[in-house]
Parts: structure tokens; sequence; C-alpha cells
């Protein structure tokens, strides 16, 4: 399965590679920012800078991720077909 895959990354087109990467890119970025949302007071030391209760910002982390994963799973079915 694993070759499967890199082969049909090397048949890619430039622009559809680009896309990939992309893709990738931006399900990294929604899932660290849902990370960084939920552990802001814990990997700073100082409190969010938009006034939130803990519970909200924990439930905005949680969508970022969820989102995240949504995208990438839209992404790759989408490049299947």
């Amino acid at each position: 399965m694993l070759k499967k895959t890199l082969n049909n990354i090397q048949e890619k087109s430039l622009k559809e590679r680009f896309l990939l990467v992309m893709g990738i890119l931006f399900f990294l970025v929604y899932l660290v920012l849902g990370l960084i949302v939920i552990f802001w007071d814990v990997l700073f030391d100082r409190s969010f800078p938009i006034i939130m209760s803990p519970i909200y910002r924990m439930t905005f982390g949680v969508i970022l991720i969820v989102y995240s994963f949504f995208r990438f799973f839209r992404f790759f079915n989408s490049s299947n077909d």
C-alpha cells in the first residue's frame, strides 16, 4: 500500500504535488493552532489574548482540530478520484 501511494505521488503533475503539499501544510496549521489554543496557559505562562472562559477556549481548540481532520480526509478522498 505504501509503495502504491509513493507511485501515485510520483505520477502527479507539479501542480498536483504543490496542492498536496499545501493540503498537508494547512492540515498541520489547523492542528497546531488547535493545540496551541487548548494548551496556551501551559505553553506560554500567561493568559490567552482573547478573553474567553477555559471551557470555550477548549471547545474552540477541539473544533479547530476536528476541522483539520475533516479537511485532511476530504482532501485525500477528492484526490483519489
